[in-house]
C-alpha cells in the first residue's frame, strides 16, 4: 500500500526498458532512484529523480534523459501526465481512478493501513527514561519518556520486534544517599525532631510516606540493628517504593515498559556478569593495563593517576580509553555499562536504541565503541538525545515544585494539562531541539494548538457520521458500501485528501528508519489541516458537503473518505500515545 514504493518499482522498470549503459557498457546502479511527493503539490502527485542520478554515469543530458523517461511513463494506465521540470525531475500526475481504488483498499485495511514489514522482524531494544529511583519523575524525564515510547510504538508498527526497556539504576552511590535520606524520615516518623534536611541528602516530602511505611513494618527495630544491616533493608524497601511511584507516574503518561532491568543484578554473585563481560573483551584484545592521561577540563570522578584495567575504546571509535576497575578493586560505573550492553546482545537484540537526556552527550561515543567491541557489525547501536524542556505559563517561567524540593514533577504537568497535550507536544519538535512548553497554549482550543487541532479533526469525522445517521435515517454504514462508492469522488479537495492519506505508509517507514517519531506528529497536523480546509470549502459550497440527503451514493463515497481520515488519525494518535476523541467537550 506504499504508493511511493509501488511507483519506484514502476520507474525502475521504465528505466530498464530504456536499456541504459554506463561508460563500462554495463547497466547503471539504480539504487539511488527515488519517488517522493513534489515540494509543490501543484507540480503533480509524485516526482522522481531518476534522470538526475542516471545522467552522469550514462553520459546523457539530464533533461534529455528525463524526456525519454517521461515518454515511457505516460504509457502507464495510472499516469494522467508526466512532465519534465527543473534540471531533470519527472513529475507525475495520477488518474483519479487510481486514487479512488487506493481509497477502496485503504478502507479494507482500516487502522492497519500503513502497517509495514520494513523492520523485517529485527529484534530491537528501546531503552528510555531509566531515571534514578530516587524520587518522582520530573519534567526533565518527560520528553525522553514520550520520545522513547512513541518511537517503540512506531517501530513495532513498521515491523520491528520491539522491547521497551527501563534500566533501574539501583547500584550506585545515589542509592546509599537515598537510603540515608529515608532513614532520616524513618526517625522523623518515630517522633524524633530531625530539623532541616542536611545538605547532600534528598529533601523532598515524597520520602515522608516511605519513612512512615518502615515504621508500620518494623516499628523502631531498625534503630537497634547495625547500620549496614538496617540500610540494606531500607534500600530494598525504598527502591520498591520509588519504582512503584515511577511506574504510576509513567502510567499517567500512558508509558508502559516490557522490561525493568535492575542494575544490581550485574553485581550479584561477586559481580559475575561484569567479570564475564570484561573477560570477553579481554579475549578479543580490548583490555589492557595502563594509565589514563589527565583529561582536559574537569576530571571525571573515576579518573586516577595509576596503572589500572582499561578498555581500549579509542581503537573502536571513542575519544579516550575507559577505566573499568577502581583503586579499591570495585568496578567503575562504565564497567556496569559493559556488562549491561553485553546482556542485551546475549538476549539477541540487533538494534540497540538508547534515549538519553542532552546532558548525556558524552556517552554517545563510548557506547557506540562498546557495541563495536562486543558485537562488531552484528548489532547497530543508536543514541538519541532529548534536549531541555522549558515550562511556561502565559509566557512566564513555571516555579519549582514544593513537594519535590527542586523540580517540577511529571505528574504535576500531566494532571494540569492532560496526557494527550503532553505526549503530542513533546513530539512536536525534533528531540534534539529545545522545547518550550506553555501550559496555556497547549490547552488552548485553536489552530495554534496542534494537539487540539488534530483531535478536533478526529471528533469532526465522527460528527459527520452522526449527522449522516440523523439525516439519512441509518444507524450505521458498513465499510463495503462506503468503499463501493469511492469512484464518485472527483473533486480536487477529495482527491487531495486521498493523496495526503496515501503518504501515511511512506511516513511510517521513513520515520521508523530514521528513528524520528516527531515526523508522525507533523504529518497528523497536516492531515488535520487538509480535512479542515475541505470542510471549510463545504461551508462555502453546499454541493461539497459530506452529507447530501438527496444523493445517498455520493454521501456514502464521502463518508468513506471521512472514515479513511478517521482511521489514519486514530492510528497515528495511538502510536503517539494519545486518544482519538469522538467528540470535543
Amino acid at each position: 500500500m506504499n504508493i511511493f514504493a509501488d511507483f519506484n518499482a514502476r520507474v525502475i522498470k521504465a528505466v530498464e526498458a530504456l536499456e541504459l549503459k554506463d561508460s563500462n557498457g554495463v547497466s547503471p546502479d539504480l539504487s539511488r532512484i527515488a519517488v517522493e511527493p513534489p515540494r509543490d503539490p501543484s507540480h503533480g502527485d509524485l516526482a522522481t529523480n531518476a534522470a538526475m542520478v542516471l545522467a552522469k554515469p550514462t553520459g546523457q543530458s539530464p533533461r534529455v534523459l528525463a524526456e525519454r523517461l517521461a515518454l515511457a511513463l505516460r504509457e502507464d494506465k495510472d499516469v494522467a501526465a508526466a512532465d519534465v521540470a527543473g534540471p531533470g525531475f519527472v513529475n507525475l500526475r495520477l488518474q483519479d481512478q487510481f486514487w479512488q481504488v487506493h481509497l477502496t483498499a485503504l478502507l479494507g485495511q482500516g487502522r492497519d493501513y500503513g502497517r509495514s514489514t520494513v523492520g523485517g522482524g529485527r529484534k530491537t531494544n528501546v531503552e528510555y527514561v531509566s531515571a534514578n529511583p530516587t524520587g518522582p519523575m520530573h519534567v526533565g524525564h518527560c520528553r525522553g519518556a514520550v520520545v522513547g515510547d512513541a518511537l517503540a510504538n512506531l517501530m513495532a508498527f513498521a515491523g520491528y520486534d520491539v522491547t521497551k526497556e527501563y534500566v533501574i539504576n539501583d547500584a550506585g552511590s545515589q542509592i546509599d544517599v537515598l537510603a540515608r535520606s529515608v532513614m532520616l524520615r524513618y526517625r522523623e516518623a518515630l517522633g524524633e525532631e530531625i530539623g532541616e534536611i542536611p545538605t547532600g541528602l534528598y529533601p523532598g516530602d515524597y520520602l515522608v510516606p516511605v519513612g512512615k511505611a518502615l515504621v508500620g513494618e518494623f516499628a523502631g527495630s531498625l534503630l537497634d540493628m547495625p547500620d549496614d544491616e538496617a540500610l540494606a533493608i531500607v534500600k530494598d524497601r525504598t527502591i520498591d517504593a520509588m519504582m512503584a511511584m515511577i511506574r504510576d507516574d509513567l502510567a499517567l503518561l500512558n508509558v508502559h515498559h516490557d522490561v525493568f532491568f535492575s542494575e544490581r543484578t550485574l553485581h550479584v554473585d561477586n559481580a559475575r556478569k561484569i567479570r564475564s563481560a570484561i573477560s570477553d573483551l579481554t579475549l578479543k584484545g580490548h583490555i589492557y593495563k595502563g594509565k589514563l592521561p589527565p583529561p582536559k577540563g574537569e576530571k571525571p570522578d573515576d579518573w586516577e593517576d595509576r596503572e589500572q584495567t582499561l578498555f581500549r575504546s579509542t581503537a573502536v571509535g571513542d575519544d579516550m580509553d575507559r577505566a573499568l576497575v577502581k583503586s579499591d578493586g570495585s568496578f567503575t560505573y562504565f564497567a556496569g555499562d559493559v556488562a549491561y550492553l553485553k546482556d542485551k546482545v546475549d538476549r539477541g537484540f540487533v538494534d540497540l536504541i538508547y534515549v538519553l537526556g542532552a546532558d548525556h552527550g558524552g556517552y554517545v561515543k563510548r557506547l557506540e565503541a562498546l557495541a563495536r567491541a562486543i558485537a562488531g557489525d552484528r548489532v547497530k547501536l543508536t543514541v538519541l538525545l532529548c534536549n531541555l524542556v522549558k515550562l511556561f505559563r502565559d509566557g512566564e517561567p513555571v516555579r519549582m515544585s514544593k513537594r519535590s524540593g527542586d523540580f517540577v514533577t511529571l505528574r504535576e504537568v500531566v494532571e494540569e494539562v492532560g496526557r494527550d497535550p503532553v505526549r503530542f507536544m513533546m513530539l512536536y519538535r525534533k528531540s534534539d531541539a529545545p522545547l518550550d512548553f506553555d501550559f496555556a497554549k497547549v490547552t488552548e482550543q485553536s489552530k495554534d494548538n496542534p494537539v487540539f487541532y488534530v483531535q478536533y479533526a478526529s471528533a469532526r469525522c465522527h460528527s459527520v457520521f452522526r449527522q449522516a445517521s440523523e439525516q439519512l435515517g441509518e444507524a450505521s454504514f458498513d465499510r463495503q458500501s462506503l468503499a463501493s462508492a469511492a469512484n464518485l469522488l472527483t473533486d480536487e479537495g477529495e482527491i487531495g485528501l486521498i493523496r495526503k492519506l496515501a503518504e501515511y505508509p511512506r511516513l511510517i517507514e521513513s520515520a521508523a528508519l530514521a528513528l524520528e517519531p516527531h515526523r508522525l506528529a507533523f504529518y497528523l497536523y497536516d492531515l488535520a489541516s487538509s480535512l479542515h480546509a475541505h470542510w471549510n470549502r463545504g461551508t462555502d459550497k453546499p454541493d461539497l458537503r459530506f452529507v447530501k440527503v438527496n444523493d445517498r451514493q455520493l454521501t456514502l463515497a464521502r463518508l468513506g473518505l471521512v472514515q479513511a481520515v478517521s482511521d489514519v488519525l486514530t492510528s497515528g494518535l495511538t502510536l503517539i500515545g494519545a486518544a482519538a476523541p469522538t467528540e470535543m467537550r
